[in-house]
């Protein structure tokens, strides 16, 4: 099969289309033939050499979600009959013509979405599902502040939120991706500067003063000392990126005296029970949404799986809103 390989950390010009073994699957895994696949921070990263993949997963094979049909199964797997459409998360590999995953790990694709959109959908809402609901325990009525609002995850977590009965605020680097997010849903928007100030300020505005119920911070850096001061009395901070850098201030008076939750999260390098269960839930509580057209995946771009290099450049731009997807052609016989 053809697969996107990194043979060397690097910039976007060492990724290569190369034909590699087509994976077998486990007895309780599939086999999908991808249709489509989106790009993360996550792939940018491994393809730098700073954030491998997890064990047990394609070390040179970029690529953590897919939508796709399901081709063969492994002989203890009972869910999924051969041409199920279906959708997941792995913890690297699905940036080829196909790949294996296990069986409790993927969803059934709503019949209302092509390929392109459905491949749109798993890391930014499964994400977004599990760090505001499933861990944040988001309620009605509450305050929302989301950074990077115009990433994948943003645009995800503003729909989310809304669909909760909750408001969603925002951060993004630029006035016109706070524009866009406003037709998804969000309620107020700030583009800070480099040093965030302004925002204590804007987030005191929307609240009257009491602060933001949950925060959560895609960005990481000086984001996350802003997002604790922007808590109300026990609100909760959700860590889930750090694109702006690991090495963080917490205002600990603050944090204290506000008896603040924080808690950090990722989603690529969770045991495959974890990733079961958060795919059960998402089936569950979010693809029913957006069969619905309740919530909607946003697509920036589609390129080619063989213009990777330029995709990887699109999604490293900053200037994307959504989720920069790759199409697979079906696979030469």
């Amino acid at each position: 099969m053809q697969a996107v390989v990194i043979p060397r950390p690097g910039g976007p010009e060492v990724l290569e289309l190369t034909d590699v073994p087509r994976p077998e699957p486990e007895p309780e895994q599939v086999l999908v033939r991808v249709h489509a696949t989106a790009l993360n921070r996550a792939d940018l990263l491994q393809r730098e050499g700073r954030y491998p993949a997890p064990p047990g997963a394609a070390q040179e094979i970029p690529g953590m979600e897919f939508a796709g049909e399901v081709m063969a199964v492994g002989r203890r797997a009972t869910l999924w009959p051969i041409g199920s459409r279906v959708f997941g998360i792995v913890g690297s590999g699905a940036h080829a013509e196909y790949v294996v995953a296990h069986e409790r790990a993927v969803a059934e694709v709503p019949a209302v979405l092509g390929w392109a959109e459905a491949a749109a959908v798993p890391e930014a809402f499964i994400t977004a599902h599990d760090a505001l609901v499933s861990q944040a325990g988001l309620r009605s009525g509450e305050r929302v502040l989301v950074h990077a609002v115009g990433s994948g995850v943003g645009v995800a977590a503003i729909q989310l939120v809304r669909a909760v009965g909750a408001t969603p605020y925002g951060t993004a680097r630029g006035a016109w991706k706070l524009e866009r997010a406003q037709e998804y849903g969000l309620e107020a928007g700030f583009a800070p500067p480099a040093d965030l100030v302004g925002l204590g300020e804007r987030v005191a505005e929307w609240t009257g003063g009491r602060g933001m119920d949950v925060v959560l911070d895609l960005v990481g850096g000086p984001y996350v000392e802003a997002s604790a001061l922007a808590l109300a009395l026990k609100g909760r901070l959700m860590l889930v990126g750090s694109v702006g850098g690991a090495d963080v201030r917490l205002p600990l008076r603050r944090v204290m005296s506000q008896r603040v939750t924080i808690r950090g999260t990722v989603l690529r390098a969770r045991p495959i029970e974890e990733r079961i269960l958060v795919t059960r839930a998402f089936a569950a509580e979010i693809v029913p949404l957006i069969a619905r057209g309740l919530l909607r995946p946003v697509v920036d771009s589609r390129f080619a799986l063989a213009d990777i290099v330029s995709a990887h450049r699109r999604l490293g731009s900053n200037e994307t809103f959504g989720k920069v997807v790759l199409e697979v052609a079906p696979p030469s016989i």
